[in-house]
C-alpha cells in the first residue's frame, strides 16, 4: 500500500543541539555547545531522590504535581518576588521547561493566530506553534542583542494571540530589565495578548542584577505564563523536570491538554525537590558558582581571536569569530569540531531569517573548571 505522509513540520531537521554534539562524539571534541553540565548534581538530591524509591514513591504523582512540591514552590515564589500563587490552582508541575512551553502554546494558541517570536530563539518555540495552527511572527533582537520594543509594537496586529520572551536569553544571554518589562507592559496594555515568559535560567542572572521575572508585574503577570526549570537550577538536565505558574483561569486551560501530554511527572524526583527546595542556599549559591565560571571563561577568550558579547545571565557566552574565519556559522562550527576539537553552537538556526553576514557561535561554560580551561587552551591556538 503506497501511502504520501504530509509532514506537519517540512521545514524540521534534527535539531542543532543533536547534530553538534553526535560531531562532537565522533571527533572527540570537548562540547561546549549542547547546555549541559559535565559535574554532579549535589549529593544531597540524590540521596532524597533515592530515599524517596526506597520509601516506596515509585507510583503516579497527582496530574498538576505533588501537593508538597506545589507549596514549596509557592512559598519560594513568595520569598523571592513578594507574589502569591495558590499552589491548588496556579502552579504545574512538567516534564521539563519544553513541555510546560509546548503545552501553554497547545492550551492558547488556534489556527490562525498569530505568535510574536524574538530572534534569536529557542528551537522549540515556533515548531509548537505551527503545530497548533498559529502563525510565527519573527522579530529580532537589537544588534546588540537587547530587547526592541518597538519591533515588537510594529509587528502586534489584531491576529497577536501571544508574546514569548525569554530572559535570561539563550542564547545571547543577555537580560531584560524593568525598563523592558514596563514596555512589555505597556505594548499588551488594553489587548487580549497573552504571555510566555520563558524563565528556566532564573538563578544564573550576574553581576548583582535583579531577576526582571513577569511575575514581579501585574500588568504580565495577570496574562502570563511563567516556566521554570529544576534541571538547569540544580544541573540535572537529564531529569526533565520544571513547572509553569499562571492565573487559575490559564492554569486551567493548561491543566486540559497537560493531562493528556505527560499526565504526571516523576514521583521520586519531586519528593526529592519538595524537601530540598525547602533551604534557600541550594538555589542562592548558584549565581555565584556560574559568574565565576563566566569570568573565567572570558578572562580566558580574552587570549583568543573571539571577541566576547556581553553575558548577563545563563551559562552561554556568544562570541564573534569574524577575526578567525569569515564563512558561515555553522561552517564554521563544524570546521572548529574537526580541526581544533571544540564544540560550539552557530546561531543562525535560532532565527527564523539570520542577518546577513553574522558571525556569531554560543559556547556553554556549564563545564568543570578543567573543561574550560581545556577548551580556552585548544581555542588559543586558532
Amino acid at each position: 500500500m503506497s501511502q504520501h505522509l504530509a509532514s506537519k513540520l517540512p521545514h524540521v531537521g534534527t535539531t542543532i543541539f543533536a547534530v553538534m554534539s553526535r560531531l562532537a562524539n565522533e571527533v572527540g571534541a570537548i562540547n561546549l555547545g549542547q547546555g549541559f553540565p559535565d559535574f554532579p548534581i549535589d549529593p544531597e538530591l540524590a540521596d532524597r531522590v533515592h530515599a524517596a524509591m526506597r520509601a516506596g514513591h515509585n507510583q503516579y504523582a497527582p496530574m498538576p504535581g505533588l501537593p508538597a512540591l506545589l507549596q514549596a514552590l509557592a512559598d519560594k515564589v513568595e520569598r523571592l518576588y513578594q507574589v502569591k500563587y495558590d499552589p491548588a490552582t496556579e502552579i504545574t508541575v512538567t516534564a521539563g521547561g519544553t513541555q510546560a512551553i509546548f503545552t501553554a502554546i497547545a492550551a492558547v494558541v488556534h489556527a490562525g493566530d498569530e505568535v510574536i517570536i524574538v530572534d534569536p530563539a529557542y528551537d522549540c518555540y515556533a515548531p509548537a506553534v505551527q503545530l497548533f495552527g498559529g502563525v510565527p511572527v519573527h522579530v529580532r533582537l537589537a544588534g546588540d542583542m537587547r530587547f526592541d520594543a518597538e519591533a515588537v509594537r510594529k509587528a502586534i496586529t489584531p491576529r497577536t494571540r501571544l508574546l514569548v520572551i525569554n530572559t535570561p536569553h539563550n542564547p545571547a544571554g543577555t537580560i531584560l530589565r524593568e525598563a523592558d518589562m514596563l514596555a512589555i507592559a505597556d505594548l499588551v496594555e488594553g489587548t487580549d495578548i497573552l504571555l510566555l515568559s520563558d524563565e528556566v535560567y532564573e538563578h544564573i542572572v550576574f553581576d548583582g542584577e535583579p531577576h526582571a521575572s513577569a511575575m514581579r508585574y501585574e500588568a504580565l503577570r495577570s496574562r502570563a505564563f511563567v516556566v521554570f526549570s529544576f534541571g538547569k537550577v540544580f544541573h540535572a538536565t537529564g531529569w526533565k523536570m520544571g513547572y509553569v505558574l499562571a492565573p487559575e483561569a490559564l492554569m486551567a486551560e493548561f491543566r486540559k491538554v497537560h493531562q493528556f501530554n505527560v499526565f504526571s511527572v516523576n514521583t521520586p524526583m519531586q519528593h526529592a525537590l519538595a524537601g530540598y527546595l525547602k533551604d534557600p542556599a541550594h538555589y542562592e549559591t548558584v549565581s555565584p558558582m556560574y559568574q565565576a565560571k563566566r569570568d573565567r571563561f572570558q578572562a580566558g577568550l580574552a587570549r583568543t581571536r573571539f571577541r566576547p558579547i556581553a553575558c548577563e545571565g545563563s551559562y552561554f557566552q556568544v562570541a564573534d569569530y569574524g577575526a578567525i574565519r569569515n564563512v558561515p556559522d555553522r561552517e564554521f562550527c563544524e570546521w572548529l569540531a574537526r580541526e581544533h576539537g571544540v564544540a560550539a553552537i552557530p546561531l543562525s538556526p535560532f532565527y527564523q531569517d539570520p542577518p546577513e553576514g553574522q558571525r556569531l557561535v554560543r559556547f556553554c561554560f556549564a563545564k568543570e573548571d578543567a573543561t574550560l580551561d581545556a577548551a580556552i587552551e585548544r581555542l588559543c591556538a586558532i
